[in-house]
């Protein structure tokens, strides 16, 4: 592929040429910057502002006499392909491969599909070029080889690239619903519900015209509340299908979404029974009066309900484009019916209306009907508990986003559209009803004034009735009396039963689409397990057709029940419930400041969204208090048992970034609060490399960390700076990963240097994060010392004095097999791998065995040949071999035995303490933390400590009563009163054999051959050092001895750490103290703290 720098590569699109973004590129070559600046004016530039979300989001500032180029701009709020002629990455044609702003550069100018997720339904992903690859050096092959643009265009051919394009054109013929059909037309169905036409006369009744207004007012201010905050988090980003579950999940997490999910989709179920149950009630009272009943008012109401949820389901899985048309219409017959209402409060009244207490509009009937007038038993609450699940369904449009053109607007215009439609609606019918219906009417027309009569202020009295009589006896008529009022008001009856059908069947059609969409959702992200099998969808929109018929059994059992004024208000409470997570999420998400948190609809405050929520609350416990605890406990539990079950999501939820923000905080807060002994805790930095290779050592230093100190898993990756980076990116999520699934509550942190003792010195320096920071370094004893290079050792060693230098104590933990099992877990990879083949070789062979044979022997060794499985051939030495392999694994087999030890739970025994030299007390402190851990309680712990022999008893009672003030238990103490005699003589007889080959014999030479090997091998131990510290290596030997003595059956030895004086003590010297003071024994920890308080008896 040649590169072409022409300047004809880089000029203006024909305008003809629509595009998302169509820039006129400057071109920068030399040759034409001349033609360039023949012009005069200085150069212009775009600017490309982003804004203005009515206007689609996009809006372009253009530079003068260059607007007609743009005249063709796309607003559709769809992604366009970019013009042929300027094109970063053109996956088509390798001329333009490396282009961009007229460069050669790998750089990408900003695209959609970068951000885009992998397997996204609106779109293929595209990987942009990573940053390593525009900033290491371009590979001398990348210009000409064939179709590597495409390459890096689709983001170097991921699979998940193809899958999502397929799964685009899987979508391609899938039925979406604009703004109005999907969201307008269903909220106003669901809000305008059966209370509009039954109750709403008796709530003016109760309440009065006020009240009856406020009432109203205060469920609006509910359902506007949640509908902002709804907004808000729907234009916070691509919105899928899941309505409610969804928004709330995505915001508050998988906790709280998978409990309200489960609780939404089952409620929107049974509302489907409800709605139908309601309709089959009218139907029956129809039948009463005609007589034509069935059976009896109950099986009546069961068949018709029955029935009826039959035909719905056949409406539902015939599709959503069958849905909305029904709904439409449904729509229609319930506007016609409102309208019907008004015309006949104009309409003159006659005497039989007049009769039952319909006398058109009057002032006296406003006046009267204005204050409330409770009857026995109702009051404010209760009248509005009653009216509150009116003014529900809000979410009817939410819950089918999945089968929206654009949910992040449809969803806000169409929810708030409804919601003021149908307040409008509602508050006009309660004024209209309240101003011409007077309160109780009997029906009779001859209850006439009599003249002469005293009205005493009554509006039907000076409207030439009298109702008195109702004060005494019950009246049929009236607003509270008669159900039927707008039926008698309406200017033809029969309008508002059409109108009460059109109000409960667009509910239960609308719940039962609700219930499978949310189902489907929730089942999808796999939070439930067992419910997998109804994540499922078929055909073009993806239909949960086995969500529809499990909604349909849920509806048909609680239809057969046909009493649902139990459950009704538990269904209530669980919509409610959802009103309130989704106010809480908006507030949570605003409270945690994440910069992810840019909703588009700006109509919108965190402390009004948290009001919202707590609107809620009370709400449901004006409802119904029962009722709302049942939700709150179903709640809980299920919440619990999706944390329980940790389900793997990660979907950036606003609890995370509340985690952050409050991690934060705390550590901020920490800074300022000086350090304390009583709050001194181990906080260490342990150098296991993969936190999976020394298990050992990683598990007994969380042992003493666990729930009460920071444990930071070091690594340090030694060698050339660009593979060393690029190994340690590539392992550092898969390395925490491992300590998350091993419940090790410890960080992964990994340096690349020049040297391990560099690498050790940045982590000792820079790990941490304020108070945070290790105070403690815990490594594994190196075993394999006396075989390991020169720079091995003076690292190690090394490390320790860095430690000290920096302040920071020194843990070494010791154990007989050693703790590196890398080639252990490297021989299971292995294993693995073989299996693997073996498993794939037998599903060849077994797909194989239904062919022909010549065909099916050619595939067998076809399929055999790429899986690079060959004949064995023997080997001559495969009996020495095999004795090998065998001894190989033994030791494997102890290493990894060796390697769970401190997994186990440790029975009784004995930590034994050799508190030799006061450190601080951190030689102390860890024994006794370990004896709290579950493991370790039942390991007393025996301090033994230096003393002189004429002394015991009293250094005894003195170190008694010191840690009896520092509040440690013990079950003994040994005070050692020959410490420093010397050692036997077959003791430091092997001490001296092991530094032999160490030593450099310089007084044995004449003084010039001593001073030049003195600078050929100054790290070889002298005669005069050895002398100088010939008492401590006594020391060193002898305390062997008394261990080998005294602490052989110990679960665990915890001795002070020799501390080696910078300058005076060789590498190989120290090296050789630690191994003969910790040889042939259990499990050994050397300590040696900062040398500052970490235990105190001061309250």
């Amino acid at each position: 592929m040649s590169l072409n720098n022409s300047s004809n590569v880089f000029l203006d699109s024909a305008p003809g040429n629509t595009s998302r973004f169509q820039v006129h590129v400057i071109n920068e070559s030399h040759e034409s910057s001349v033609a360039v600046n023949d012009n005069a004016d200085p150069p212009h530039y775009e600017e490309t502002s982003f804004g203005d979300e009515g206007q689609n989001r996009f809006r372009i500032s253009f530079r003068p006499g260059n607007q007609d180029r743009y005249d063709n701009f796309l607003q559709t709020g769809e992604t366009a392909k970019t013009d042929a002629s300027f094109h970063a990455y053109d996956s088509h044609t390798n001329t333009y491969y490396l282009q961009t702003f007229g460069h050669n550069t790998m750089d990408a100018v900003p695209k959609i599909e970068y951000y885009r997720n992998t397997g996204s339904v609106s779109g293929p992903k595209v990987n942009r070029p990573s940053l390593l690859e525009i900033h290491e050096q371009l590979a001398k092959n990348v210009s000409v080889a064939p179709g590597s643009a495409d390459v890096v265009a689709n983001g170097d051919g991921m699979p998940g690239d193809e899958q999502a394009e397929n799964k685009e054109e899987d979508q391609a013929g899938a039925v979406k619903f604009g703004w109005v059909k999907g969201v307008l037309v269903r909220c106003m169905l669901n809000i305008w519900g059966v209370m509009l036409f039954i109750r709403l006369s008796w709530i003016v009744g109760e309440a009065g015209i006020g009240l009856g207004v406020i009432i109203i007012g205060l469920s609006v201010v509910v359902t506007t509340l949640t509908g902002i905050s709804m907004s808000a988090i729907c234009t916070n980003g691509v919105v899928r299908g899941g309505g409610a579950y969804y928004l709330i999940s995505r915001s508050l997490g998988p906790e709280f979404g998978g409990s309200i999910g489960l609780i939404f989709a089952f409620a929107n179920a049974v509302a489907v029974a409800m709605y139908v149950v309601g309709f089959a009630e009218t139907v029956v009272d129809l039948l009463k009066e005609s007589n034509s009943m069935m059976v009896d008012p109950t099986n009546d109401i069961r068949i018709i309900g029955s029935i009826t949820v039959v035909i719905l389901l056949g409406i539902s899985v015939a599709g959503m484009e069958w849905e909305a048309k029904a709904q439409v219409i449904l729509l229609i017959i319930l506007l016609i019916a409102i309208v019907n209402f008004f015309i006949g409060t104009v309409i003159p009244s006659n005497n039989d209306k007049k009769s039952r207490g319909f006398f058109n509009y009057q002032a006296s009937i406003f006046a009267e009907n204005f204050g409330p007038s409770f009857t026995k038993g109702e009051g404010f609450f209760s009248v509005f508990a009653i009216f509150f699940p009116a003014a529900t369904g809000i979410l009817a449009g939410a819950n089918i986003s999945g089968d929206l053109e654009d949910p992040q607007d449809a969803i806000p215009r169409g929810t708030m559209l409804a919601i003021f439609i149908t307040t409008v609606a509602y508050i006009g019918v309660a004024i209209c009803v309240g101003a011409c219906v007077v309160r109780d009417a009997t029906g009779s027309m001859n209850d006439t004034v009599i003249s002469g009569m005293n009205c005493n202020g009554s509006a039907a009295c000076g409207l030439g009735y009298d109702f008195s009589r109702c004060r005494h006896e019950p009246c049929q008529y009236g607003l509270m009396n008669n159900f039927q009022v707008m039926s008698m008001v309406s200017g033809f009856g029969p309008l508002i039963t059409a109108g009460i059908f059109s109000a409960t069947l667009s509910s239960a059609l609308a719940s039962l689409v609700s219930a499978p969409k949310v189902f489907q959702a929730l089942c999808k992200d796999n939070i439930y397990k067992a419910l997998q099998f109804f994540a499922k969808g078929y055909g073009k929109n993806n239909e949960p057709l086995r969500g529809y018929f499990l909604t349909f059994v849920i509806a048909m059992a609680f239809i057969l029940i046909a009493e649902l004024n139990t459950i009704a208000p538990i269904i209530s409470n669980f919509f409610l419930a959802s009103y309130a997570l989704i106010n809480f999420s908006c507030f949570h998400a605003s409270y945690a400041k994440s910069p992810g948190w840019r909703p588009a609809y700006g109509i919108y405050n965190m402390w009004v969204s948290l009001f919202g929520a707590i609107l809620c609350c009370a709400v449901m416990f004006v409802i119904n208090w029962w009722a709302a605890v049942i939700t709150y406990v179903i709640e809980f539990f299920l919440y619990i048992y999706v944390t329980y079950k940790k389900p793997d999501v990660n979907w950036g939820s606003s609890t995370q970034a509340l985690s952050y923000v409050s991690a934060l905080d705390n550590a901020l807060e920490l800074t300022t609060v000086e350090d304390h002994v009583k709050n001194f805790r181990p906080q260490c930095i342990v150098l296991t490399g993969g936190p999976m290779t020394r298990p050992a050592l990683l598990d007994i230093t969380h042992a003493f960390t666990k729930n009460s100190g920071l444990c930071i898993c070091c690594e340090v990756f030694v060698g050339p700076r660009k593979l060393c980076v690029k190994e340690m990116n590539s392992g550092m999520a898969k390395k925490q990963a491992w300590l998350i699934k091993n419940k090790i509550k410890a960080f992964y942190a990994a340096v690349a240097a020049d040297c391990f003792r560099d690498g050790v010195r940045s982590l000792l320096q820079a790990s941490g994060l304020g108070r945070m920071k290790p105070n403690t370094l815990v490594i594994g004893y190196k075993k394999n010392w006396r075989k390991a290079p020169l720079t091995e050792i003076e690292n190690y060693v090394g490390i320790i004095h860095d430690a000290f230098d920096f302040e920071i104590g020194v843990v070494i933990v010791r154990i007989s097999q050693g703790f590196d099992i890398s080639q252990v877990l490297q021989v299971q990879d292995e294993l693995e791998k073989l299996e693997q083949e073996r498993l794939a070789l037998e599903a060849t062979i077994k797909d194989n065995e239904c062919e022909e044979e010549s065909g099916g022997l050619r595939g067998l060794f076809k399929k055999a040949g790429k899986l690079n499985i060959t004949k064995p051939t023997p080997k001559k030495d495969s009996s020495i071999n095999t004795i090998q392999s065998m001894h190989v694994g033994e030791i494997n087999q102890k290493l990894v035995e060796a390697s769970t030890q401190f997994k186990k739970k440790q029975g009784k025994g004995t930590i034994d303490v050799w508190w030799l030299f006061d450190d601080g007390g951190l030689t102390l402190l860890i024994p006794y933390i370990l004896t709290l851990r579950k493991k370790w309680r039942d390991c007393k712990l025996r301090i033994y400590v230096g003393g002189k022999i004429n002394r015991i008893e009293e250094e005894k009672i003195t170190m008694a009563s010191l840690l009896s003030k520092f509040r440690i238990k013990f079950a003994d103490i040994h005070v050692i009163g020959d410490i420093n005699i010397k050692p036997n003589k077959e003791s430091w007889k092997f001490f001296e054999e092991m530094i032999e080959p160490y030593r450099l014999h310089e007084s044995c030479k004449d003084l010039t051959t001593a001073e030049k090997l003195k600078r050929e091998t100054p790290w070889k131990i002298t005669d005069a050092e050895l002398e100088a510290v010939k008492e401590k290596s006594y020391r060193q030997v002898r305390l062997n001895e008394l261990l080998q003595e005294h602490s052989r059956a110990a679960n665990l030895i915890v001795l002070s750490l020799p501390v080696a004086r910078k300058g005076s003590i060789s590498d190989w010297l120290y090296m050789a103290w630690l191994e003969i003071l910790t040889k042939n024994l259990p499990p050994v920890l050397l300590v040696r703290g900062n040398h500052k308080n970490v235990l105190t008896f001061y309250s």
